[in-house]
C-alpha cells in the first residue's frame, strides 16, 4: 500500500470507528482496575450495612455498565447542540440541589442525596457548570474584558450553584464549583485583571468557609497539626498514613490490606487510594497517577484539535475537571490537602460519580470524533489534489494542447 493510501486509511478507520483509542484505552484502565479496587473494599462497608459481603461490588457493576451505556450515548450526540440545552440542564441542576434542602437525608452528618443516597446532585451540578460555561463563554467572546456583561454574570451564576451546595454543606465539593469557574474563565480567555479579581475571590471566599463553618475549621486544624506532627494529625489522615507506609513500594498484595477492616474511614470511596497504596504500593499508586497524567495529556490533544472553539472550551473544562478531582482525592490521601470529599474518578465506589464522569467522557469523545471527522474531510480533498499534481495526473489527464499540435 503506498503512503497516500495509508494516510486516507487511517482517518476512514477513525472516522468509522467513531472513537478516540488511546483515550478509551485510558478510561478503560482506571474503570478495571477500580471495580477490582472496590472489589477488594467494599467487603467490610457491605457487611456493616447488613448486606451480603458483594453488595457494594454488585452495585458498581450496575453503576459501570449504566455508564458506559450513558458514554457511548453521549458520544454519538452533537455536542454543538448542548447550546440550546444547557438553560434547562442549569434549571434542573438548581431544582435537584434544592430538592436536596428539602428531602434533608442526613448521611455521614450533611444532606447531599437523594434516593437513600444513590444520587448527589453536586456530582451533576460540576460536570453542568463546565458545560453552561463553555457555550456562554464561547457566545460572549467580545464581551469578555467587560465586568458588566463578562466576570459579573458568571460569577452570579458560579455563585449560585456553589451557594446551594455549600448549603448541604458540602464544602469541599463548593469550592469545586468556584475553581472550575475561574478555570473556565481563564481558558475562555478572560481578562488577566479579573481573573486576579477571581483568585482573590477565591482566597477570601476559603477563608470565610474556613472560620464560619464547623466543619471547614475542624478539617484544616487537623490539617495544620498533620503538617506538624503526622502522628497529630485527625483519625482520618493517621489512618490513611498508615495505609501508605505498609504497602511500602510493591505492596502487600491485592486483598491483603488490613488498615480497610480496622477502621479507615470509607474506604472504598474517599480513601480508596490509600487501599490502593498498601495493597500495590508505590509502584502500583505511581501507575494510578500516570494514568491520570495520560488522561490528561489526551484530553490536551483532542480539545487542541476540535473543530471549534466551543469544543476545546468544553474539552478543555471536563478534562481539567475530571484531573483535579483526581488531584485533590491523592492529594488528601497522602496529607498535601485539607480533608475534602472527593472521590478519585472512575475508581471510588458510587453511582453519581461514576455516570457523571462517564457522561462526560462521552462528550469529549464526540469531540474527538467530529475533529476526526473534519480531518477525514479536508486529507481526502488534499490527497486529490496531490494525484493531480503526480503520474497518475501525466496518464490520464489530457493536456491542452496534446491535439491542438497536430492540426
Amino acid at each position: 500500500m503506498s503512503t497516500q493510501a495509508q494516510a486516507q486509511a487511517k482517518p476512514v478507520t477513525v472516522r468509522r470507528l467513531g472513537i478516540d483509542v488511546p483515550m478509551l484505552i485510558i478510561v478503560a484502565c482506571l474503570v478495571v482496575f477500580g471495580l477490582l479496587m472496590v472489589y477488594s473494599s467494599s467487603w467490610d462497608a457491605s457487611l456493616l450495612i447488613d448486606k451480603e459481603p458483594t453488595y457494594v461490588f454488585t452495585r458498581q457493576l450496575i453503576w459501570v455498565a449504566i455508564g458506559i451505556v450513558v458514554c457511548i450515548a453521549a458520544s454519538l450526540f452533537d455536542y454543538h447542540r448542548y447550546s440550546k440545552l444547557v438553560v434547562l440542564i442549569m434549571i434542573g441542576i438548581l431544582a435537584l440541589l434544592f430538592a436536596v434542602l428539602i428531602a434533608n437525608q442526613v448521611r455521614f452528618s450533611a444532606a447531599r442525596s437523594l434516593f437513600e443516597g444513590s444520587v448527589q446532585p453536586a456530582e451533576l451540578a460540576k460536570m453542568s457548570i463546565i458545560l453552561y460555561l463553555a457555550v456562554w463563554l464561547n457566545n460572549r467572546q467580545e464581551t469578555l474584558g467587560s465586568f458588566k456583561e463578562g466576570l459579573l454574570p458568571l460569577g452570579i451564576i458560579v455563585g449560585l450553584v456553589a451557594l446551594f451546595i455549600l448549603a448541604q454543606p458540602d464544602i469541599s465539593a463548593s469550592m469545586t464549583v468556584i475553581i472550575l469557574g475561574a478555570m473556565m474563565f481563564f481558558i475562555g480567555g478572560g481578562d488577566m485583571r479579573q481573573i486576579g479579581l477571581i483568585i482573590s475571590f477565591v482566597a477570601v471566599a476559603g477563608f470565610l468557609m474556613i472560620k464560619f463553618f464547623a466543619t471547614g475549621q475542624a478539617r484544616f486544624s487537623a490539617y495544620i497539626s498533620g503538617l506538624r506532627n503526622p502522628t497529630q494529625g485527625s483519625y482520618h489522615i493517621r489512618r490513611t498514613f498508615e495505609a501508605v507506609i505498609k504497602g511500602r513500594f510493591f505492596g502487600v498484595g491485592l486483598g491483603n490490606a488490613d488498615t480497610k477492616f480496622t477502621g479507615l474511614p470509607l474506604p472504598h470511596t474517599d480513601s480508596i487510594f490509600a487501599v490502593i497504596a498498601e495493597e500495590t504500593g508505590v509502584l502500583g499508586s505511581f501507575l494510578v497517577i500516570i494514568l491520570f497524567i495520560l488522561f490528561l495529556w489526551r484530553g490536551y490533544i483532542i480539545a487542541k484539535n476540535a473543530p471549534d472553539n466551543l469544543g476545546k472550551l468544553i474539552t478543555f473544562g471536563l478534562v481539567g475537571w475530571i484531573t483535579l478531582e483526581a488531584l485533590m482525592n491523592i492529594a488528601v490521601i497522602v496529607g498535601l490537602f485539607p480533608m475534602a470529599g472527593n472521590a478519585l474518578p472512575f475508581i471510588s465506589a458510587g453511582g453519581s460519580s461514576m455516570v457523571t464522569t462517564m457522561f462526560a467522557v462521552g462528550i469529549i469523545m464526540n469531540v474527538a470524533r467530529q475533529s476526526a471527522t473534519t480531518e477525514s474531510i479536508e486529507r481526502s480533498s488534499g490527497s486529490a489534489a496531490v494525484d493531480l499534481r503526480g503520474r497518475d495526473w501525466r496518464r490520464s489527464v489530457s493536456r491542452p494542447n496534446r491535439y491542438r499540435d497536430t492540426e
